[in-house]
């Protein structure tokens, strides 16, 4: 592992077809794309092998999901250690019979199953109906070490919550990855679309910067659903390096594929001049573990 050494990370944004084996298909090719391009650390979207079924309540819908180690895990696994990349793939699981998790598999260059990260933090919202699916990750935030240095994982919701980045950023990693699937409401759109994705980039920009660490953000694009009862995802997967300057930006409505570039050393200079870490009151923050201050 060459923790201080530069590495280049590649975003899969894409779309997604109600064929799971076409879509594990597409992701294949996709990461071959990233690797041919330089990237040696690559992250798909969240939930890749399908669309994204949580817009509905439905029994039938837990079919979908898979072990890991499983089918999706053993193909990225064989494909990574042909190409020598590392791959972040988002996954539904089954844990076992009833229980199923949000969970980002991270194959490592050789091939082999480095760990895994379930999802912490379940939204429950019109057409986001996770909590019926997915129980709350029960392992914690997670670092995990690859040849190209360590990296951190959360998955998408987890992206509104200083806590989960600042736990992660603590461990070590030289970047979070948040495996995403978001989008707007066909009502929302024009009232508030501007302004949530606005929020969106602005909030995983502040745990850069908060962090002193680079921050991918990697969606999928697409329609999915009915008129009136569907979601349009809006992609815009971007980098961000410890500044939280974006050095990588993809659109709202193609399919693309990102690579970037992370240096150890910017995030060294950033955290010497910004010491957020050093200045932390730790000895003040007990009432953060409570529900509300009151």
């Amino acid at each position: 592992m060459q923790q201080n050494a530069k590495c280049r990370v590649g975003l899969v944004q894409m779309s997604c077809s109600t064929d799971a084996k076409e879509n594990l298909e597409k992701a294949l090719v996709k990461i071959r794309e990233a690797a041919a391009m330089g990237a040696q650390v690559i992250c798909l979207q969240e939930l890749f092998r399908s669309q994204y079924f949580c817009r509905i309540e439905s029994a039938e819908l837990f079919d979908l999901a898979e072990p890991i180690p499983g089918e999706s895990t053993d193909a990225i696994g064989k494909l990574a250690k042909e190409l020598k990349v590392v791959v972040v793939s988002s996954l539904f699981e089954k844990r076992a019979q009833g229980l199923y998790h949000n969970t980002a598999a991270i194959l490592n260059a050789d091939g082999e199953l480095q760990g895994i990260y379930r999802k912490m933090h379940i939204p429950d919202d019109p057409l986001y109906f996770e909590k019926f699916y997915f129980t709350p990750g029960d392992i914690g935030f997670k670092n995990f070490d690859t040849p190209f240095g360590r990296i951190g994982v959360l998955v998408c919701w987890d992206q509104w919550y200083p806590e989960g980045a600042r736990l992660t950023a603590m461990q070590g990693a030289s970047i979070l990855f948040y495996p995403t699937a978001i989008g707007w409401h066909p009502h929302e759109k024009e009232q508030y679309g501007e302004a949530q994705l606005d929020a969106w980039r602005t909030i995983q920009r502040s745990h850069a910067i908060a962090n002193g660490i680079y921050v991918a953000a990697v969606n999928r694009i697409g329609f999915e659903g009915t008129p009136d009862n569907g979601l349009e995802f809006w992609g815009n997967s971007f980098l961000a390096d410890p500044f939280g300057r974006i050095l990588q930006q993809a659109s709202s409505d193609k399919e693309e594929i990102l690579v970037g570039e992370i240096d150890p050393a910017l995030q060294d200079e950033v955290r010497r001049n910004w010491p957020f870490f050093r200045d932390r009151r730790i000895d003040a923050y007990d009432g953060i573990t409570k529900r509300w201050a009151s």
